[in-house]
């Protein structure tokens, strides 16, 4: 048995046998001649392994069930894929180009498959130009078998593991609500990376921070994660498992007391009502939101949405469509029954990367600081238009409310402002039923915001208060960096004093304020914040109880002593 200290970033303990995550492997294409004699033997070898791809792909339709939308797009993917592998034209060309130029058969592959792509991109063609990411993804797939290169797919993970691994990217992480996950250990990541708020947000206990973790544990290895303490604990002995597992039945039995709170209106013990929201990121999400009491969603994560669309489908250059984004802003706004619900728009960019055939890859070295959020969909209005269109289509069937992330100045809320203008009088043209009076505001969550928030108040219709970046942005600590995780400090006098300016700002143009970052679910900030004012938060799915119960055992009076004195603790 071996304890392994870590750092917490999601409470709660679990057991379970690991899922070690492998090292990515960087394809490198060798490149040698060989002789005519081995011409042959070369092309049989991708036949093989083109032989065998097919397979997968074919394994992968039996599948598919063809019940839902995404299950036709995926449908239509790969018989893409499967009537590419047997394009005679392409496949005519490598062989001559192998017999021209006798060198092994990754190298060909490789420089061909490119080749034949850029003829496709340069096409002029819009569908073809779209088929060339396709051709370049399924051989791809040939390549990696020809190299000996197994891809790891998150998809494999089986419920009740815990993943172990040196990283995930948020992309991944959506497999966390699909699967029944036990536990989460990493090397890398901040308590308030986007993988360690979806951890949260499912309840699914998780340590990172241990180095070099997946060289210690075994694939299968029975794992036992104290989030709460911040320790993973390898081939646990019997006495052990049994505290543990005791430890357990306590939480399972507190978690069930605090369950009691789900239909209690949420308020302090002298009897001032807050409005207690949920993040969600998917539409599904929307249901568990009303089991655990939510008042609404303070808080739609379209980016995650288009995520989990490119993970399911494999479709790495497809944008969502129109249609499909009305749909599932249309099921949330059904699912929450007239409460309201806050999207926001995609906030892509960063460590979210959406490729999309509207949004071209490109190489940033400060991503963070770079194109993303509102600087990205207003770079590209083509890609916001198709969302701010569905979000108008969806507006009828519940209470919408449109979010901009990461605004910085006045003209990107008037330009999108503008973009909303054009979009309308589209739907008007169309004969597209939509609610012309849909409140537009922005997130605060970044020191300009915060700064000039008696500015953005005069032309925003409220305010959200997106306490993790607006910490990472002010004290200038990237919460994705595990070595300077000790840096970053929501409660930093800097950042507190940006949140009173910016509630301050809202009351005096009377618009609302509410707080949408990890603060708003944690015990002690939310002391904090209800003390300063605050009165509408959004938390994870999870944590609404929670709240509920620690309002409920506290005064108004009390929450403002609090609050007084963190405000003055220099």
């Amino acid at each position: 048995m071996n304890v392994f200290l870590g750092v917490s970033a999601s409470t709660g303990i679990s057991i379970g046998k690991a899922f070690v995550i492998p090292e990515a492997v960087k394809r490198v294409i060798p490149q040698f001649p060989v002789s005519i004699s081995q011409i042959e033997q070369e092309w049989s070898r991708f036949i093989k392994a083109k032989a065998k791809i097919s397979g997968k792909i074919q394994k992968s339709l039996e599948e598919i069930n063809n019940e839902s939308k995404q299950d036709k797009i995926q449908r239509e993917l790969l018989e893409t894929y499967l009537l590419m592998l047997d394009d005679p034209v392409f496949l005519q060309e490598v062989k001559q180009n192998l017999e021209a130029n006798p060198f092994n058969i990754e190298y060909i592959l490789d420089v061909k498959t490119e080749e034949y792509a850029n003829r496709l991109r340069i096409s002029g063609n819009a569908y073809l130009t779209e088929r060339a990411q396709d051709i370049c993804d399924i051989f791809g797939r040939v390549l990696n078998e020809l190299l000996n290169i197994h891809v790891f797919n998150i998809n494999q993970v089986p419920d009740g593991a815990v993943i172990v691994g040196r990283e995930m990217n948020p992309s991944d992480a959506i497999i966390l609500s699909k699967r029944k996950i036990a536990g989460l250990v990493l090397t890398e990541g901040g308590t308030s990376s986007h993988v360690a708020i979806l951890a949260r947000n499912y309840g699914i206990p998780a340590v990172f921070g241990i180095e070099k973790i997946t060289k210690e544990v075994h694939h299968g290895e029975k794992l036992i994660v104290d989030g709460t303490a911040g320790e993973l604990i390898t081939d646990p002995d019997a006495q052990t498992l049994s505290d543990y597992s005791e430890k357990i039945k306590i939480e399972q039995e507190h978690r069930a007391k605090i369950l009691a709170f789900r239909d209690k209106p949420a308020q302090t013990k002298d009897g001032t009502r807050f409005s207690l929201m949920a993040n969600i990121g998917t539409p599904e999400e929307a249901k568990m939101a009303l089991e655990e009491g939510a008042d609404g969603i303070g808080l739609f994560r379209t980016e995650f949405l288009f995520m989990q669309e490119s993970v399911t489908t494999q479709l790495h250059n497809h944008a969502m469509s129109e249609e499909e984004q009305f749909e599932a802003y249309k099921s949330v706004l059904e699912t929450m029954q007239g409460k309201p619900v806050t999207i926001r728009t995609l906030d892509a960019g960063g460590d979210k990367v959406i490729a999309s055939i509207d949004r071209p890859d490109g190489v940033e070295k400060n991503p963070l600081m770079g194109l993303r959020a509102i600087r990205l969909t207003l770079n590209f209005p083509k890609l916001f238009k198709t969302q701010l269109r569905a979000l108008y289509r969806a507006s009828v069937y519940g209470n919408l409310k449109i979010m901009l992330p990461l605004i910085t100045n006045v003209d990107q809320v008037v330009k999108t402002k503008e973009l909303i203008a054009e979009v309308m009088e589209e739907l008007d043209a169309d004969g597209i039923p939509y609610n012309k009076d849909v409140p537009v505001g922005i997130m605060v969550e970044t020191a300009a915001a915060g700064i000039t928030a008696d500015c953005f108040a005069k032309i925003s219709d409220f305010f959200s208060i997106g306490t993790n970046d607006l910490t990472q942005y002010t004290i200038g600590v990237d919460r994705e960096n595990q070595t300077i995780a000790n840096l970053y400090n929501e409660f930093h006098l800097a950042v507190l004093r940006l949140i009173q300016h910016t509630i301050e700002a809202a009351e005096a143009e009377n618009i609302p304020v509410s707080v949408c970052g990890e603060m708003a679910g944690k015990t002690d900030s939310v002391l904090v914040l209800a003390g300063m004012g605050i009165r509408t938060l959004s938390m994870g799915i999870h944590n609404i109880p929670y709240v509920k119960e620690l309002l409920s055992s506290i005064s108004i009076a009390e929450l403002q002593s609090i609050s007084s004195k963190t405000l003055n603790n220099l």
